[in-house]
């Protein structure tokens, strides 16, 4: 196994199509304090109290109740999380800018939502794309069984 990549141990709760849902020991990848950590693991306590599940790809085909080792590539975290949060924020910002300067205050709101629903509708089908076309190597990935 990579020693670049970012590892994390969970049980097997489900599968459907080469993909299998797994509950994790932890949230996050765990290096929250660690150098080049983002510290979100906090941030989710916060707000989700449940048990945190996530998809892998089950590459070596494990069975429901399997305890796992699921890894991933330590910029897939931070290129999605740019994806879902950076660019719906800056699609809105520049929509408001741009309808400020063209209509006015009621032209900044209605900017803003343009932006926003364009920034969605990039992310939405950049995510499709990249869920077709990517390898295994950037999405989760079943790489143990423990």
């Amino acid at each position: 196994m990579n020693d670049e990549l970012i590892t994390v141990r969970g049980t097997v709760r489900a599968l459907e199509d080469g993909r299998a849902l797994i509950e994790v020991e932890q949230g996050g990848c765990g290096r929250c304090h660690e150098e080049g950590g983002c510290g979100g693991q906090q941030l989710t306590q916060m707000f989700c109290s449940g048990p945190r599940t996530y998809e892998a790809d089950n590459t070596i085909g494990a069975h429901v109740g399997d305890k796992v080792v699921i890894a991933t590539v330590p910029g897939s975290v931070r290129k999605t999380a740019n994806l879902a949060y950076g660019v719906p924020l800056l699609g809105m910002i520049g929509g408001a800018i741009v309808g400020m300067q063209l209509f006015g205050e009621m032209g900044g709101m209605l900017g803003a939502l343009a932006g926003l629903g364009g920034a969605f509708a990039y992310v939405r089908g950049r995510s499709n794309r990249d869920a077709d076309t990517s390898g295994l190597d950037s999405r989760p990935q079943i790489v143990s069984r423990l």
